[in-house]
This record gives structure tokens, C-alpha cells and sequence, in this order.
């Protein structure tokens, strides 16, 4: 019989397109974080990344779950979950009090942080993270931590990621009926980039593309954290359905003929190499064609060209449309792709690399790969402890905030109701 989970005892749960993984890791005495067990399932009731059959996904929920429990040897309690669709915005909100040039005392900055929770208008949105970047000192930035030094002026500013609250509610629904608790729903881009980047890229800049199964998320850290991201209505299973559809096979086998056979490179051998492709007929009548490796990976190829396209369009949008030390880091499932990092690479003009999840001692081989990047950020973020302004008891102190916040000014209601 499983028993209780111990203190430091973290769960991380990734709702995705095509698999839902768990991972059960509990954080050491010097902060490591060392994996206990882990488990995945066939997601049967996502797509493009939001919940589509509640039942279908509770089931592989409930499944992952009670794999990685079964190898741990324990029970968990509760799961900090993923969210990955569409519809994710993020902002940098900037707010100053007056303190008139005494030291800075952490009543200050306890009032700072209590005005800062005022300061945010998810706009009818629904917050998945309000947490306090740097401080500011008389507007100087780049303050890490301004208690006991002299100001005039103590500024914070404040990063802030919504996305529309139905589908969040879904996800949070369908946990829940699995007998989970939800300590925290996380924006895939904000753990997956804690997982693959290093501190230093994500201060002088880099883009992050997460291939999922069904939606690709485009993800620009500047100065530290996500500043601006984008999300694409294709992935890595649209090649698979390419692939179905071109040779008449079924779904399963074109996933297997992408992964073993499948490349985005070419070569003249490719010419020459032939794969037998199964019918798409179950009765065991139908016939099986051969194709050659050309013919598989220029299908491939034809998807990756609109989607490589595609992401070129969001990194312009998104103001990182200058190569020079520009890094694209590429990562989730369809990053697994053989010779993908050379394409993209071609295609965007940049310096590419597959990112991989770091920062867990015994992670198992099968779960080392850019597919369960967000998973090992999941647990890596939870270990942070990371501060929330959503905790924070409101306050009624006044501020003076900078011009130019986008959609961010005023505390509503719904930011209240929220998580």
C-alpha cells in the first residue's frame, strides 16, 4: 500500500494534445529536486490544446497519476497543472510609492507589493501569474532586493499573464474530478522556459518555440522573464495527419513512420530507401504500399515550411525579428523531430538549438527529452516557491504608475474571483 507523501513533496501535471504526464519530485535539504516516480497516458480528449471530452480526460489524469504514484511508492494530495492552448497574454506592470528618502523598510515593500495587486486589470481575463520581477530605485532598474538602502521613489514592476477563464476553469474542473487538488494552474511558456533556458538567455533575450501535439507556442524572454508570446493552431500531429492522409494509412503508423523513418533534412540516399507503409484497412485484405524515405520526408518538409512561416510571422510581431545574437530555443514533442534544429535554422536565419528539461537529479531517459520540457519546469517553478500578488490582501494606498501599460490598470472584480 502507497503511503503519505512526505514534506517537499511537488506533482506536476501536463494536460497536452497528444499525452498527459505526471512527474512526483520532492525537494532536498540544499534545494534539489530529485524525481520519485513518473507516468504517462494517451491524452484521449484535448485538442489544440483545450479540453474537449471532460470524462475522456479526467480518465488519463486519474491514470498518469496513479503510474507515477505506483513508482514513487506514494499517495498524492494535489498537482500544480499546465495550461498550454491559445489565448495567453503577458505584460509588465510598473508602479511607484513615494517614501520620501528614508530607508527602505519592508513595511515598504509590503505596501508596495499590496498596492501593486491594485494596480493589475486582467481586462476580463483570468491571472494565471502576478509576481514582482525587479525594484526600482528613484527609477534607476535592477534592483533585486532594495531593503535598507535609501529612496525617494520605490518602484516595482510586475509580470502578468491572463488568458480567457473558461478554459482554464475546464482544466481546473477536470483535475478536480480526478480527486486532485490544483495548487496552481502554470502557464506552459513560464515553466518550459524555466526548464530549457538559462537565467542569462532569458536576460539578454531568446525566443522559445514549444512544438506541441496540436498548437505551437512562440515565447520572447527579455530582461528576465516572458514578455510578449504568441500561439499557432499547428503542430507536431498535423505532420502526422500530412503523412496519414498522403499514404493512406492510419494515424498510428504515420506517427510511427514520422518518428523512425521521418526527417527534416533530405539526402540523395533518401531516393533509394524504402518504407512499407500499412494499409489504412484493418480487415487484413487491403495492401500496403512502398514509399521512399524522399517521399516521406518531403511531406514532412511541405508542413514544416507553413509552420516555420508561420513562426516567422510571430517573432516580427513580436519584435524579435533581428537574427543578430538572437537564440531560438526549440522544444516540446515536434522538436523531436531528426534534423529539425538544422531546417529551422535554414528557414529563420538564426541560431537554433533543441532545449531540453534541466535541473532534475533522477530523471528517468524516457522522460530526459524536449516533449516533457513543461513537466520539469512544472516542478522546477513549484521548488521556486515563487511569489504571487494574488495572495497579497488588497490595499488602498496611493500609487503613481507610468503611461503605457497596455491593458493593465485597475484591479477589477474578476481578478479578485480568480486564482
Amino acid at each position: 500500500m502507497a503511503k503519505a507523501g512526505p514534506e517537499q513533496l511537488i506533482t506536476a501535471l501536463d494536460i497536452g494534445s497528444s499525452k498527459v504526464s505526471a512527474l512526483i519530485a520532492q525537494k532536498g535539504d540544499g534545494g534539489e529536486l530529485v524525481v520519485l516516480g513518473t507516468g504517462q497516458r494517451e491524452s484521449r480528449g484535448v485538442q489544440r490544446g483545450y479540453i474537449s471530452d471532460m470524462h475522456a480526460t479526467e480518465a488519463a489524469v486519474r491514470e498518469a497519476v496513479e503510474q507515477a504514484e505506483r513508482i514513487a511508492g506514494l499517495n498524492i494530495e494535489d498537482v500544480w497543472v499546465s495550461f498550454s492552448a491559445g489565448g495567453l497574454v503577458s505584460d509588465v506592470v510598473k508602479l511607484e510609492v513615494d517614501l520620501g528618502g528614508h530607508r527602505v523598510e519592508q513595511n515598504d515593500i509590503d505596501d508596495l507589493l499590496r498596492a501593486g495587486r491594485d494596480a493589475i486589470d486582467p481586462n476580463g481575463r483570468m491571472v494565471l501569474h502576478a509576481q514582482p520581477m525587479r525594484y526600482t530605485l528613484d527609477g534607476r532598474n535592477g534592483v533585486r532586493n532594495p531593503l535598507g538602502l535609501h529612496a525617494d521613489r520605490l518602484g516595482v514592476d510586475i509580470h502578468v499573464v491572463a488568458t480567457d477563464g473558461s478554459p482554464v476553469r475546464n482544466l481546473d474542473l477536470c483535475v478536480r474530478s480526478a480527486h486532485l487538488e490544483v495548487k496552481s494552474i502554470i502557464a506552459a511558456p513560464v515553466a518550459t522556459g524555466l526548464a530549457c533556458l538559462s537565467e542569462e538567455e532569458r536576460e539578454l533575450g531568446v525566443a522559445l518555440v514549444e512544438i506541441g501535439a496540436g498548437v505551437t507556442n512562440v515565447s520572447v524572454f527579455r530582461d528576465g522573464v516572458l514578455a510578449s508570446l504568441a500561439s499557432i493552431g499547428m503542430g507536431a500531429a498535423d505532420i502526422t495527419d500530412d503523412i496519414a492522409s498522403a499514404f493512406g494509412t492510419r494515424r498510428a503508423q504515420a506517427e510511427r513512420l514520422k518518428c523512425f523513418h521521418g526527417s527534416a533534412n533530405m539526402s540523395p540516399r533518401d531516393h533509394h530507401e524504402m518504407i512499407d507503409v500499412a494499409p489504412i484497412s484493418q480487415e487484413g485484405d487491403g495492401e500496403g504500399t512502398r514509399i521512399t524515405r524522399s517521399q516521406l520526408n518531403t511531406v514532412i518538409r511541405a508542413r514544416l515550411e507553413r509552420l516555420m512561416a508561420e513562426i516567422g510571422k510571430e517573432l516580427k510581431r513580436l519584435n524579435f525579428d533581428d537574427p543578430v545574437g538572437r537564440q531560438l530555443v526549440l522544444t516540446g514533442g515536434g522538436a523531436e523531430l531528426r534534423g529539425i534544429a538544422d531546417y529551422a535554422q535554414q528557414a529563420l536565419g538564426r541560431a537554433v538549438r533543441v532545449g531540453r528539461p534541466r535541473g532534475l537529479s533522477a530523471l528517468p531517459d524516457a522522460h530526459s527529452g524536449p516533449a516533457f520540457a513543461t513537466l520539469a519546469g512544472l516542478a522546477s517553478f513549484a521548488a521556486s516557491d515563487p511569489v504571487d500578488l494574488r495572495g497579497i490582501e488588497p490595499s488602498h494606498q496611493l500609487v503613481s504608475r507610468p503611461k503605457g501599460m497596455a491593458m493593465f490598470g485597475r484591479l477589477m472584480s474578476a481578478f479578485r474571483a480568480n486564482y
